[in-house]
């Protein structure tokens, strides 16, 4: 049994919906469904009542409800007692990223920064976005890298947590190209044309970015039909590479695929993207539970 399936529990029972809960976890609903059932799985009883409107709980699940806010609030309590203590790794800083920017950003961000800094001993968390910023705020990690967008803010409060910025990265389409070396697909559409789409599962933070930029375009995303669905875009760029349709990915995950032709530009430079900023928290020294020397020295170096 996971934590993370008690915490997806108890947000059901406050939310009272499969779809508002997935949304407020980041994660698919249908990842969020199957979560409650290994939960259930485990319980060896039903623990929703799925036949009624808001979902309420069985009575099995109204009785672990209270247990499980006892059993997350001292499982809290046991992980800050063991981390008070803690003094091995001293000298490794533990990153939470979500898993587009592990896989893309982090990367070379970091083969940039060592020169510069120095010897650097680091740990990756790869995570979705609101189990990376859980890190953060149980203090199980410490710093967060995280995209940010107007539309969707990161809820961590300026008072207790600050924020660097590292940079920007841009979400646009790409295809694969044809043997002219122009993208088999492309927008916006022709008329009454239809584009097959590599698609963001729902609930993934990138999707929610896909649904800001057709919104925008209006009219000129017409035509668009989902054909394939993945988490992460690693996953739709591969699918992207061997041809089977239009992804929405980051800049920093295509810059080899752009550089050897296997991926070009699915649209005019501008057009149909979206620009988010990268940015770093940690939490203020001052409210800190445990501050590593090496976190502190590279925070004052990337801040200077």
């Amino acid at each position: 049994m996971e934590t993370r399936w008690l915490e997806d529990f108890v947000s059901l029972a406050e939310t009272r919906s499969f779809s508002r809960s997935a949304q407020l976890r980041h994660v698919t609903q249908s990842a969020f469904s199957r979560r409650i059932q290994s939960l259930e799985a485990w319980a060896g009883t039903d623990l929703v009542d799925r036949s009624s409107y808001p979902t309420r709980l069985t009575s099995a699940g109204e009785a672990l409800h209270a247990q499980a806010l006892e059993i997350l609030a001292s499982v809290q309590v046991a992980r800050n007692s063991a981390r008070s203590h803690q003094a091995s790794g001293q000298d490794v800083i533990d990153f939470a990223v979500p898993h587009t920017l592990a896989f893309t950003f982090f990367p070379h961000w970091l083969m940039d920064l060592r020169p510069r800094f120095g010897a650097l001993k680091t740990r990756l968390i790869a995570l979705n976005v609101h189990d990376a910023a859980m890190r953060l705020t149980e203090g199980a990690c410490d710093l967060l890298i995280v995209l940010h967008h107007a539309s969707q803010p990161l809820q961590l409060s300026p008072e207790r947590y600050e924020m660097l910025s590292l940079g920007h990265e841009t979400l646009a389409p790409y295809a694969c190209a044809d043997a002219a070396g122009h993208p088999m697909f492309r927008l916006p559409l022709p008329s009454g044309g239809v584009v097959p789409l590599l698609a963001y599962a729902e609930g993934a933070y990138m999707a929610r970015m896909v649904e800001l930029i057709l919104r925008q375009a209006g009219g000129e995303a017409g035509g668009l039909e989902a054909v394939h669905e993945a988490d992460m875009a690693e996953g739709l760029k591969a699918m992207a590479v061997e041809g089977h349709g239009l992804a929405f990915l980051p800049a920093s995950a295509v810059r080899n695929e752009l550089r050897t032709g296997r991926l070009v530009p699915a649209a005019a430079p501008g057009s149909f993207e979206v620009t988010m900023e990268i940015r770093l928290y940690r939490e203020r020294p001052e409210m800190a539970r445990h501050t590593k020397p090496l976190a502190q020295a590279l925070w004052e170096f990337l801040r200077g």
